[in-house]
């Protein structure tokens, strides 16, 4: 699993080591105790992974006001998740097209 530090608990790597994963949660520094280089790189490896992930659910959000509904009921909520979604990829698509044309 792959999270930012602001899930970087004791009882969160405990959980993901007792069902078998690995954790891939990024290091937090606490006051007096800064990151040691090998922490900075083992972060910056994560969140090349992971801003891919991030920058669409930020576009999601910014374009869409998606985060908040005014529905009730998971099937209500997942149709409009999944509007946002083609909108988002048809939002996108001159860009990638024009990527592939190149």
């Amino acid at each position: 699993m792959m999270a930012d530090k602001g899930y970087k608990s004791k009882e969160n790597d405990e959980l993901l080591q007792s069902r078998g994963s690995k954790s891939r949660i990024m290091h937090k520094a606490y006051r007096n105790r800064p990151l040691t280089q090998w922490q900075k790189k083992y972060n910056k490896a994560i969140s090349k992974t992971r801003w891919v992930v991030e920058r669409t659910f930020g576009s999601l959000k910014r374009w869409f006001g998606s985060g908040t509904t005014r529905l009730k009921g998971t099937d209500k909520v997942h149709s409009v998740h999944v509007l946002e979604a083609i909108a988002h990829n048809l939002k996108r698509s001159p860009g990638l097209v024009r990527q592939l044309a190149k």
